[in-house]
């Protein structure tokens, strides 16, 4: 399984003082040695951690292939074009939200993404589809002409830690605590069923799949261990290890956990 490393919060942590430091472009050297397959950076609208210009030094300096989620904005999509990484990730935006709350709709978006897609392709940019893991998402998704999907694995994320971590570390409803522990395993497992039940159907209409989203060092196994998905984009939980034990082994030991 491939790994895409989100450098995002590199930025987050230099935006929060508006210095020079840390640098992103400093990480890229530092992935690729770890072994891992990408870098993955998203350009918000608000700009509140990736600039206009670490987009363009990281794409034009990065060893690995750069994968850049953007929202549908003729702004951004107009930088995109212009900046032609290898691959562009169509994910939903809210200025109030502390991270991507969600797939992107893409039955109400579905007149805007065609245009979207095809400018994407005249520019001979790979495109993938940023979803919730439902049957609809998976079909509709095929039926835009992108080459790659990725589920959104937040709901797996928040109802493993409600079972298995502090529940201060997830984005949870009241309805959701109040259920007791025999039903969150329930749904944790049928989380993981629905994930692997979808990337094979949708591996089997010729998409490829990656997944992302709350992924992190206690929950990732059972999300590696399906096969048809071929790549996983994990962000926070890598740069906060790599705090305490530096961005090479904090890769290092996700990679193993993957069975790289």
């Amino acid at each position: 399984m491939k790994l895409g490393v989100n450098i995002d919060h590199i930025a987050v942590l230099r935006e929060a003082r508006k210095v020079a430091d840390p640098n992103p472009l400093d990480a890229l050297s530092i992935v690729k040695r770890a072994g891992a397959d990408q870098i993955t950076i998203h350009l918000r609208e608000d700009r509140r951690h990736i600039q206009d210009i670490d987009a363009l030094n990281i794409i034009y300096h990065s060893p690995l292939p750069v994968n850049l989620e953007c929202a549908l904005a003729p702004e951004i999509l107009d930088i995109v074009c212009e900046l032609q990484p290898h691959r562009v990730t169509l994910v939903p935006e809210k200025r109030e939200e502390v991270t991507t709350e969600g797939g992107l709709d893409i039955f109400s978006n579905a007149e805007e993404l065609t245009k979207t897609i095809r400018r994407l392709k005249q520019h001979e940019i790979e495109i993938s589809l940023f979803i919730d893991p439902t049957l609809d998402n998976v079909e509709m998704s095929e039926k835009l002409g992108v080459e790659w999907i990725e589920f959104h694995t937040g709901k797996y994320a928040n109802v493993y830690a409600m079972l298995y971590a502090n529940l201060g570390n997830t984005h949870h409803t009241i309805k959701e605590l109040e259920l007791p522990r025999s039903e969150l395993k329930e749904i944790l497992e049928e989380e993981v069923s629905n994930l692997r039940t979808l990337s094979c159907h949708a591996m089997e209409l010729g998409l490829q799949v990656a997944a992302g989203h709350g992924l992190n060092y206690q929950n990732v196994q059972e999300i590696a261990d399906i096969e048809t998905i071929e790549e996983l984009n994990i962000g926070q939980s890598i740069i906060a290890r790599s705090v305490f034990t530096g961005l090479e082994k904090a890769i290092l030991d996700m990679k193993e956990l993957l069975g790289q």
